[in-house]
């Protein structure tokens, strides 16, 4: 029988010195998430008498594939996306449903941009049309770093899954540097609407930012007591002794706030790229990888080397991120990078071109062939990092975040938005304005039906319900040996947690529990 410190020790373990798997292991694991979107919609759109949306269907569709794609799937993913797959074809060969609700690109919104002033402030700007796929993309994202850091303590979730001690790909190394790519992506919004805030003074900016940021602070501190007066096991060459998730979360904001002169001149993307390229030169040429790897912990600083080392790098997939964002949320994927030329000039072009304002029917299928070049171009930089050896020779590293896991994680994150964007045209294509509503101002306004309430619900209160997955699975590891659980216990466990977490979302979907 173990001891406590015995069971401590086998957990360590059992998170240690891994290797990882494939990047098409980890792609094929993945896709079930796409397959399972293609049947929700398929329903939606072809069956509507079937009713998905509420919260029981939305789960068995929706989340529980995502749980069977890491446990007693892992090593089947393939077949995983033919039984979600398979039936979402057959059913996308009936007509379709001409209720079912069209994608929010077709009609401009009555708002339209005001032009009191040269460059508009954030409030004088109409909102943003929300983007399905980006909801359904940051759900997800979310719902299977929820359901990893649970499931990675049980046996039926595979040890190749987990992340590696050092260098190698694994789903889980995905985790954090997708929370990053998303949070640059999101925190174009901003920008786009109210884009002299690039030229705005740094110091408020950087107050602002770190009056927001604050409880994000909190948050990892108040985890740092409660893990170390627990003893609860972690693996310290993960971010360090006293670095976690969350302060690596707080401190990007304010290091891309620092950038913005810089983007006033140039393009986010080749910030992104050139700050990638200085991070591994840093870890190749100036002795920061033996540092992270070798040093011993003798002070804060190197006590928390991962942590702070990683930040860089990091930076780099959060400016590729917002780089997405720039791409893909405008009307037009050109909209960002026309109001960059005309900061950058000071000279503002008024045209009545149809997507140079907010408010314009949205460019969806540009948008997709641009962010398709941008996935392939990040594929490719990462295949030619690892071929010509450039992150060091020994592959991506999640604890260094060296150029090849930077480019890995935008090439992952950027084609998966891009599935789900082409999901959201297939299923929910745009129709045209009829001419009895010509597109103008005082037009009807269009009001598109949120295709995903489940995913939506989560989305909105996306922060809170990871809080809660943290602490949940806390509690289950303190009371529960999960190492020695059954797989039929675990996934008994591991489904009763991701019902419950989405039973939470969709309770409160209606509200906003924490506004930072």
């Amino acid at each position: 029988m173990d001891t406590e410190n015995d069971y401590r020790h086998r957990k360590i373990d059992s998170v240690s010195g891994l290797k990882g798997s494939t990047i098409t292991h980890i792609n094929i694991i993945s896709s079930a998430a796409l397959a399972s979107i293609a049947l929700y919609y398929a329903l939606r759109t072809r069956l509507p008498t079937i009713s998905v949306v509420k919260l029981p269907a939305s789960w068995a569709i929706l989340i529980l594939p995502l749980l069977l794609s890491m446990t007693i799937f892992a090593d089947n993913g393939g077949i995983l996306f033919c039984i979600f797959a398979l039936p979402a074809a057959a059913l996308a060969l009936i007509p379709r449903n001409e209720s079912g609700s069209t994608l929010p690109s077709a009609i401009k919104s009555r708002t339209s941009l005001k032009s009191a002033q040269a460059w508009p402030l954030a409030t004088d700007t109409p909102k943003l049309t929300p983007l399905p796929c980006v909801t359904t993309y940051r759900a997800h994202m979310l719902l299977m770093s929820t359901l990893a850091i649970l499931a990675v303590d049980f046996p039926v979730f595979p040890r190749s899954l987990a992340k590696c001690e050092t260098f190698g790909v694994s789903l889980m190394d995905l985790g954090v540097g997708s929370f990053v790519f998303t949070q640059g992506l999101v925190s174009a919004i901003p920008l786009i609407k109210s884009p002299g805030h690039l030229k705005s003074p740094i110091l408020p900016k950087i107050l602002t930012i770190t009056r927001k940021s604050f409880p994000i602070i909190l948050i990892g501190l108040v985890r740092v007591i409660l893990v170390k007066g627990t003893e609860y096991p972690e693996h310290e060459t993960e971010y360090g002794t006293h670095w976690n998730f969350f302060i690596t979360l707080a401190m990007l904001p304010l290091m891309q706030t620092m950038l913005h002169p810089l983007m006033v001149h140039f393009s986010v993307t080749f910030i992104g790229v050139v700050i990638a390229i200085l991070h591994q030169l840093a870890l190749s040429k100036f002795g920061l990888q033996e540092y992270v790897l070798n040093a011993s912990r003798v002070n804060v600083l190197s006590a928390n080397k991962e942590g702070v080392v990683s930040l860089t790098g990091y930076l780099a997939i959060h400016l590729l991120g917002l780089t997405t964002g720039t791409l893909i949320l405008p009307p037009s994927p050109s909209y960002f990078r026309r109001i960059q030329k005309q900061l950058k000039t000071g000279i503002r072009k008024d045209t009545d071109s149809s997507d140079k304002k907010l408010d314009a029917p949205r460019r969806t299928g540009k948008a997709a062939t641009e962010l398709c070049a941008y996935a392939a171009m990040w594929w490719i930089l990462m295949g030619i990092t690892r071929y010509f050896h450039l992150d060091g020779g020994d592959g991506s590293s999640r604890r260094l975040i060296n150029m090849s896991h930077i480019f890995w994680v935008s090439a992952y994150n950027t084609s998966f938005i891009l599935g789900y964007m082409v999901l959201d045209m297939l299923f929910f294509p745009t129709r045209p304005p009829s001419k009895s509503s010509k597109s103008t101002d005082d037009g009807p306004i269009h009001h598109p039906e949120i295709p995903l309430p489940l995913l939506s619900a989560i989305n909105k209160n996306g922060l809170p319900i990871f809080l809660l997955a943290n602490v949940a699975t806390g509690v289950i590891n303190l009371t529960i040996p999960t190492l020695d659980t059954s797989n039929f216990w675990a996934m008994v466990i591991l489904c009763s947690y991701s019902y419950a977490l989405c039973a939470i979302a969709w309770m409160y979907r209606n509200k906003r529990l924490l506004q930072l």
